[in-house]
C-alpha cells in the first residue's frame, strides 16, 4: 500500500516565507525603479516651466503662457514629491536605508523641519507653538529619519489644521523615553479610523470630499521612521477635538 505524501509544517511554512519575501523585493524593487525612471522626465519639466516662468530668453508674449507655465511647474512640484514619498516608503519598509543612531536635541530638529515647512504656514496662516522651548531632551535617533519624522507630522497637522489656527508641540520625558506629541485643531478623526491612517495612501476623509491635497503617505513614512529608530506612533482623536500624534523615542 502506498504511503501518502506528507509536507512538514515547518517547510510550508519556511517555503511561504520565501516567496512572501520574494513578492516584497519584486514589490520594492519596483517602486523604486518606477520613483527613479519618473525622476528624469519631472526635471526636464521643473527645469523648462521655470525657464519659461522666468521668461528668460525674452516675453512669451500673452500673459497666459507664464500663468501656464507657473501651472506646469507646481504640478511637477505636487509630482516630484510625491515620487519621493513612494521611494522613501519603499525604502524605509525593505529596509535599505542606513541609519545613524545618535544623541539629537529635538529643539533643533523641530526648528530644522518647521523651516522647510515656512510655506505651507504661511499659506494656511497656521502658527506652531513649541512649548518650554530652550529646555528639551535630547533623544538617540538618526538625524535624517527623525526630521523626516518630524516634518511629515507638522506638515499633516498643518494640513488639517484651520486657516488661522495653532499646532501645538509638546516634549515629555517618561522614564528613559521621550514623548514629542503634535496636535492640531482641525475637525479630527472617528477612533475606528484611526489605524487606516497608517496604510500608505489612506485618509480620515473620503477622498472626494477631502479639503487638505496629498496621497496620505506622510503618517505611514512617519510611522516607519519612527519603528526603525527604536521608536513608535500612536495617534489619538476624537471627532471635532483634533488629531494629536505622538511619536516615543529613546532618551539621551
Amino acid at each position: 500500500m502506498a504511503h501518502e505524501a506528507k509536507t512538514r509544517p515547518g517547510a510550508t511554512v519556511s517555503a511561504q516565507a520565501r516567496l512572501d519575501a520574494a513578492m516584497d523585493e519584486q514589490k520594492h524593487s519596483f517602486l523604486r525603479m518606477a520613483s527613479h525612471e519618473l525622476r528624469t522626465p519631472l526635471n526636464s519639466i521643473l527645469g523648462f516651466s521655470e525657464i519659461l516662468n522666468a521668461e528668460l530668453y525674452g516675453p512669451l508674449g500673452a500673459p497666459q503662457y507664464k500663468e501656464y507655465a507657473a501651472i506646469i511647474h507646481g504640478s511637477g512640484q505636487k509630482l516630484l514629491k510625491l515620487v519621493n514619498q513612494v521611494l522613501e516608503i519603499a525604502r524605509l519598509e525593505g529596509r535599505t536605508m542606513d541609519f545613524n543612531l545618535r544623541s539629537e536635541p529635538v529643539e533643533l530638529a523641530v526648528d530644522d523641519a518647521l523651516a522647510t515647512l515656512r510655506g505651507e504656514l504661511a499659506a494656511r496662516n497656521v502658527t506652531v507653538l513649541l512649548h518650554d522651548r530652550g529646555d528639551l531632551p535630547a533623544v538617540i535617533a538618526d538625524p535624517r529619519g527623525l526630521r523626516s519624522l518630524l516634518f511629515h507630522l507638522l506638515h499633516n497637522a498643518i494640513a488639517f489644521s484651520p486657516e488661522g489656527g495653532q499646532v501645538g508641540v509638546r516634549v515629555e520625558i517618561v522614564g528613559d523615553l521621550v514623548d514629542i506629541a503634535i496636535r492640531d485643531e482641525g475637525e479630527g478623526v472617528d477612533p475606528d479610523d484611526l489605524p487606516r491612517l497608517m496604510t500608505p495612501f489612506e485618509q480620515g476623509e473620503n477622498a472626494l470630499t477631502r479639503s487638505a491635497e496629498g496621497a496620505g503617505l506622510g503618517l505611514p513614512i512617519a510611522d516607519l521612521n519612527a519603528r526603525a529608530m527604536g521608536g513608535r506612533l500612536r495617534l489619538t482623536s476624537e471627532p471635532g477635538k483634533g488629531l494629536t500624534a505622538t511619536v516615543r523615542l529613546p532618551l539621551a
